[in-house]
């Protein structure tokens, strides 16, 4: 068995794991004006909740609507900056907004994103599972994708990051390395 590498082996258990109780559980549900869901607790640079009143990493806007060249840009930004739980949160915002043509295209980008987030957080099941499910989306726009997005190259480079972690391991996969280009440059 590999060992995992330090930047994964400090990760909190999955979801799979017996957690311990929320504190928090109790507490009202944040809602919207309309009445919907939303949580406001603070979240740490992976995306897991924390409790309420601790410093977290800075949260992207629920209502976030980004022109698509902006959202890639600042999407690629925080896969760069190895946040990609934040990367995800602007590109699901863009596939809520996007025209339908686009929708599966977008949703793809944000799976992936969940992907390589699942894969900092030593989830390889939920990794590779979501790497695979993104790379299906963005496949039917390759060589046709708008905003210069390399609709292929992504599929690719999702898929076989996909298959490497099923066959090597998180640790041998360089989880905490893996990331993907959006746009030609």
């Amino acid at each position: 068995m590999t060992q995992e590498p330090p930047e994964l082996a400090a990760a909190p258990p999955n979801k799979d794991a017996a957690a311990p109780p929320d504190k928090d559980a109790a507490a009202p549900r944040d809602r919207d004006a309309a009445g919907r869901a939303r949580n406001a607790r603070p979240r740490d640079a992976l995306g897991r909740p924390l409790p309420r009143g601790a410093a977290g990493d800075e949260r992207i806007p629920d209502d976030l609507v980004l022109p698509p060249a902006q959202a890639l840009t600042l999407a690629q930004q925080l896969l760069d900056e190895g946040r990609p739980f934040h990367a995800h949160e602007v590109l699901e915002a863009s596939w809520k907004t996007a025209p339908p043509a686009e929708r599966d295209l977008w949703q793809g980008l944000a799976q992936i994103a969940v992907g390589l987030t699942h894969a900092r957080r030593g989830n390889a099941r939920g990794a590779a599972a979501l790497l695979r499910r993104g790379a299906g989306r963005v496949a039917g726009y390759a060589g046709s994708a708008p905003h210069d997005i390399d609709a292929g190259a992504i599929c690719q480079e999702a898929r076989e990051m996909a298959a490497h972690i099923e066959r090597e391991g998180l640790a041998a996969a360089g989880a905490g390395r893996m990331t993907v280009r959006l746009i030609t440059a």
